[in-house]
């Protein structure tokens, strides 16, 4: 008999019960994996040991470059990684020795938390004590220490730290649990030979206006998005870079898109959803405010202006010139460049500067940018690497032929703030190493020097921040002094300097891999034919050319650079686009045509649904057989076509049927340089042959017409008789005697209009003049 319900629940609690030790111990077993919400947080605390226990970041250390009269404070936050509390401890600054070089401050760098503490620790009346710090804390420090309390050497590069001493459980005697290092400049008097810094500020942005405009005479401008609205606005990473640039010392790089896109904005605008719908702009008072502010913040100061649409330089020289013809688009960029510079920021645009991504060059690179007039190319020392033994950082300007100067750059302060400088903690380690390496550059040698700091192009709202503050620092500092672009350009070369440029296998492979292909410039030169084919049959080609052309300059910007997608799918955009408004010129389908005798007018309407007339076309009508169907005297022909905005016309051939049955015709607008123009339209022409019975109907037809007009006319000439002898006098007895009138004989009434008879054809042969723009046409 099988067991009870009850003996069965009794049987499986007690295998729960047993197994529940077994169960319990599993997390001991070696192998044994924790329970998986709490994986994260023990594996940190497992790695979490010796001076990585707790997480020490300085947010803020001030002032950046202090002098002997200054009190030095740091400020920060300690966070217990550890899987036990901290106690007895204290937070305080460590001194360490002065670097002795460039490439020491770099191994610094890679080594800023962790390992074995370094340098004296100041006065422990200056630390701050932590009595506990509980494992995941956060607890905020806040140090200061007069700078002679640092008590520091001789000028130069010194590295700080901020430490923290405690105990824990495990280890109840005083260790450093964590560290934090920093670079602390010290040049408290003026150098005796200051460098002469040149720092770019670059105005650039992504593209954002379209090709497509509105089809009112005024051209309302299409955007992509509103993500320039919002650049703009208070807060926006542009209004941002142009109020930290405003208060500096630098030379603006500036590219005149962004300038035409913000003065589109200033007017009436559309803004194009993801769904293909428009809503209209309304930032136009932020936009001229914007505007306004750059207008003053550039006045008397250097301004570089790009190619329009900033060109890619490289994937130009790499790809772009296997294309013909791409090579012309770089220099309308740069005529581009002047004109908009001057219209909208009224001052003089310097287009001699090229500025290749990442400041790599080539020598391809440097042909094609010297190609459109600039002979100043911005480089990056590295990609442009010294080959000499020079112990210094040379001057930025090197001659490299041709006319031509290359102005490289120093690649450390150039990549400074390229990270997130969002985290306080990472831009103030920023911020010290790029015055550690500039104050480094200078103790090098006694020589005076020219040095660059060419940014990254599109920095962040956190990054331009770090970089205002670093070169504020620079600019009260005691070790550089501020120099435009010009200037560095037209300072005397180091002798010992590298002036050859790097050959095209040097170049970076990943900076060649974000390039725009072959295929890209091959669609872009042939939206271009496709333009040169539509412009010539407009009578104002500005309304096309200006747009389309800005458009193709900003289908090579080095903003798709990694965003070949994105890229694609905006130059899609421009060639369907052109393709739309070329159609609105074009042939109206045409049915068969029946012709009933050996000649005929064929008529072929046109039609054109564009803002603006149309001129320089010619239509070809084209005859599939010229020996049994003639289009004009031959087995084409062709009329000149001219049709006013939004007017269809219709253009009219004489042809000649040598046969009868169907004939094929092909009717197809050309440019006057016998250039295809729209799609091609086909129709058939039946031509019927007129037999000797329809002849002999006709005939007999022409006969009855004949008798009825003899007849009409022997009529009225009786009636005329009779008239006459009424309006003679008679007598009475003459009347009398007369005969009395047949009532069934014809009589004339004056209520009835008298017709001659016509001996024209009822239809007349139809007219060959083309009809006039406005009149109803034969499809």
């Amino acid at each position: 008999m099988s067991p009870s319900p009850a003996r069965r629940l009794l049987r499986r609690t007690g295998a729960l019960l047993a197994a529940a030790p077994l169960l319990a111990a599993l997390p001991l077993l070696p192998g044994a994996a924790p329970a998986s919400a709490d994986t994260p947080m023990t594996t940190a605390a497992a790695n979490a040991t010796g001076t990585k226990t707790v997480d020490v970041a300085v947010n803020q250390l001030s002032p950046v470059a202090p002098t002997a009269q200054d009190t030095l404070t740091v400020t920060g936050t300690i966070t217990n990684n550890g899987r036990q509390a901290v106690t007895d401890a204290h937070v305080g600054l460590r001194v360490g020795t002065s670097y002795g070089g460039r490439s020491e401050i770099d191994d610094a760098a890679k080594n800023g938390s962790g390992g074995s503490p370094d340098g004296t620790e100041v006065a422990s009346k200056y630390a701050q004590k932590v009595a506990k710090l509980a494992p995941g804390a956060t607890q905020d420090f806040a140090l200061s220490v007069p700078v002679k309390e640092l008590h520091l050497g001789a000028d130069g590069v010194y590295q700080i730290s901020a430490a923290l001493m405690g105990q824990t459980a495990a280890q109840p005697y005083d260790q450093t649990l964590g560290i934090q290092r920093t670079f602390l400049p010290w040049q408290p008097a003026a150098a005796s030979t200051r460098t002469r810094t040149t720092a770019l500020w670059p105005l650039i942005s992504e593209t954002h206006l379209t090709a497509e405009t509105g089809t009112n005479e005024q051209q309302t401008p299409v955007f992509n998005d509103d993500s320039l609205a919002r650049q703009i606005r208070p807060g926006g990473r542009l209004q941002q870079m142009l109020a930290l640039g405003d208060d500096l010392d630098v030379t603006w790089v500036i590219d005149p898109d962004l300038l035409a896109s913000v003065d589109a904005m200033t007017e009436a605008y559309k803004i194009k959803g993801a769904n293909g719908k428009f809503t209209s702009g309304k930032d136009q008072a932020i936009a001229k405010e914007w505007l306004s502010d750059l207008q003053t913040a550039v006045q008397g100061r250097k301004v570089v202006t790009l190619p329009f649409a900033d060109p890619d330089l490289a994937s130009l020289a790499h790809s772009g010139t296997k294309v013909t013809g791409s090579l012309g688009h770089l220099k309308d960029a740069t005529d581009a460049a002047v004109s908009t510079v001057d219209t909208i920021l009224h001052v003089k645009a310097d287009t001699s500067y090229a500025w290749p991504a990442e400041g790599a060059v080539d020598p391809d690179i440097v042909k094609v940018a010297t190609s459109a007039g600039a002979d100043k190319i911005i480089a990056r020392s590295d990609t442009f690497p010294e080959t000499g033994n020079l112990a210094y950082t040379p001057s930025a300007a090197r001659p490299i032929g041709g006319g031509a100067t290359a102005v490289v750059a120093d690649a450390r302060l150039s990549t400074a703030f390229q990270g997130d400088m969002a985290r306080a903690e990472n831009s103030t380690l920023a911020v010290q190493e790029f015055l550690a390496q500039s104050l480094m550059l200078t103790k090098q040698t006694a020589k005076q020097r020219s040095v660059v700091v060419a940014p990254q192009r599109m920095p962040t709202t956190s990054q331009a921040h770090s970089m205002a503050q670093a070169l504020h620092a620079l600019q009260d500092g005691t070790w550089t002094q501020p120099q435009s672009l010009s200037a560095a350009t037209k300072a005397k070369p180091d002798p010992g300097a590298t002036t050859r440029v790097p050959s095209t296998r040097a170049y970076p492979k990943s900076l060649r891999k974000q390039e725009l292909s072959g295929e890209a410039f091959e669609q872009i030169q042939g939206t271009q034919s496709d333009l040169e084919n539509f412009k010539v049959v407009l009578t104002d080609q500005s309304r096309v050319v200006t747009p389309f052309g800005r458009a193709m300059d900003r289908e090579m910007s080095a903003s798709w650079r990694s965003r070949t997608g994105t890229s694609a799918s905006f130059r899609d955009g421009v060639s369907t686009y052109l393709s739309d408004i070329t159609s609105q010129v074009a042939l109206i389908e045409k049915s068969g045509v029946r012709l009933s005798g050996r000649s005929a007018t064929i008529p072929v309407s046109v039609q054109n649904n564009l803002w603006q007339d149309v001129d320089h076309l010619v239509l070809r009508l084209t005859s599939d057989n010229g020996t049994r169907l003639k289009i004009g005297d031959g087995v084409s022909e062709d009329k000149a076509v001219k049709i006013a905005s939004g007017h269809s016309q219709s253009v009219k051939f004489t042809t000649t049927a040598k046969a009868t049955g169907p004939i094929t015709v092909y009717a197809q607008l050309y440019t006057e340089d016998n250039q295809p123009y729209g799609e091609k339209i086909a129709f058939q022409v039946d031509a019927t042959e007129i037999t000797p019975t329809v002849m002999l109907v006709i005939g007999g037809g022409v006969l009855l017409l004949v008798l009825a007009g003899f007849r009409m006319y022997t009529h009225r000439k009786r009636t005329a008789a009779a008239q006459q002898q009424d309006d003679e006098p008679q007598d009475d007895d003459a009347a009398a005697q007369s005969e009395p009138e047949d009532p069934s004989a014809p009589t004339a009434r004056a209520d009835v209009p008298q017709q001659p008879s016509d001996p024209m054809a009822d239809t007349a042969s139809e007219s060959a003049a083309p009809s006039g723009p406005g009149e109803r046409v034969d499809r």
